[in-house]
């Protein structure tokens, strides 16, 4: 890909998209941020278009991060973000009420039935809920005939973002090489 590589990070208004391109992204993130009017989230703002940010990879490709609004209402840009995206990283956050329903909910937005999008579960916020562990995210993507990794983050660490961002590169490639004769 000429014009280097797209992936999105998407999630639970938040799970720390914003700040996972922030923590990672080598030019100054581009954000949509607005005033936060939904009174059940706990923060001044959220993202309402997009994040934006670059990374160049070990090989010279530039990497395109997009981070995806949150809430629900705004699941068009979801849409739009995903034409030409290679691979997702869903942001969980474990503190909200119904984690497993919130899973499904991108699940059914960013992955296609019949074919595997490359895909990483990165939870968040389990030292301040433990439950559900790593296994019942895992078990529960099995039962949805969904194979990916399955990880505790924190993404204001710039290092476990990159590990994140490798474990989705490993599943591109691991799915460019299953298509290819």
């Amino acid at each position: 890909m000429s014009g280097g590589l797209k992936i999105l990070v998407s999630g639970t208004a938040g799970a720390g998209k914003s700040t996972a391109v922030r923590a990672i992204s080598e030019i100054v993130p581009v954000n949509t941020d607005v005033r936060n009017t939904d009174p059940r989230l706990a923060k001044e703002l959220t993202t309402a278009g997009l994040d934006y940010g670059e990374l160049t990879l070990d090989n010279g490709s530039k990497l395109h991060l997009y981070g995806t609004p949150g809430q629900e209402r705004f699941d068009f840009m979801w849409r739009v973000l995903s034409r030409g995206a290679l691979g997702v990283i869903l942001l969980m956050d474990n503190r909200r009420p119904a984690p497993m329903q919130d899973l499904d909910i991108y699940l059914n937005a960013f992955t296609r039935a019949k074919e595997h999008t490359p895909c990483v579960v990165a939870v968040g916020h389990m030292d301040a809920q433990a439950l559900p562990d790593l296994e019942a995210y895992a078990s529960h993507l099995q039962q949805r005939g969904v194979l990916c990794p399955v990880v505790a983050t924190d993404v204001r660490d710039a290092a476990q973002v990159a590990g994140l961002i490798d474990l989705l590169l490993l599943q591109i490639d691991a799915c460019a090489q299953e298509h290819t004769p």
